[in-house]
């Protein structure tokens, strides 16, 4: 069964007081359609953001990967733990035993490669469903929302 994006026939929910609740609620409605996208992958929105991530900037210091992606360090030591043992990240030690460059290895470029088709598909399906214009400003809103916090 295919993933459905969101559509505007549906009934909308009612908007939260909170800002922080309505953007946890819409975080875990995406978390789960993308997920669903990505099951056959035998990978997870937060593991291919990962490695999206590593992807794109090449190697990094946990703690830049960190702030890329607005993680906390223990949060993220258990997500990239769990991708070196599945032999998509590597790890060499920085100018001093304290500090760990991550990369992805060549079973992980791979994982990325072939989960990113799945990943386009829920891309590309979020994007019909909202629009060109709607998703460009969803996503450069969500940036400055992300950037406004982090930085407080």
């Amino acid at each position: 069964m295919r993933a459905q994006a969101p559509t505007s026939s549906r009934r909308p929910l009612p908007l939260l007081p909170c800002a922080c609740a309505n953007l946890r609620r819409a975080t875990r409605a995406v978390t789960r359609f993308y997920n669903r996208e990505l099951r056959p992958e035998a990978i997870e929105i937060t593991q291919f953001t990962l490695l999206m991530a590593l992807d794109l900037v090449g190697e990094t210091s946990q703690g830049k990967l960190g702030q890329l992606l607005a993680l906390d360090s223990t949060t993220l030591t258990r997500m990239l733990d769990l991708l070196r043992k599945r032999g998509w990240v590597e790890t060499t030690e920085g100018i001093d035993r304290r500090f760990r460059i991550f990369r992805l290895t060549r079973e992980g470029q791979r994982k990325f490669r072939q989960a990113s088709r799945r990943w386009r598909t829920a891309q590309e399906r979020l994007r019909t469903a909202f629009g060109e214009d709607t998703m460009a400003e969803l996503q450069g809103l969500l940036t400055k929302v992300a950037s406004a916090s982090v930085n407080r």
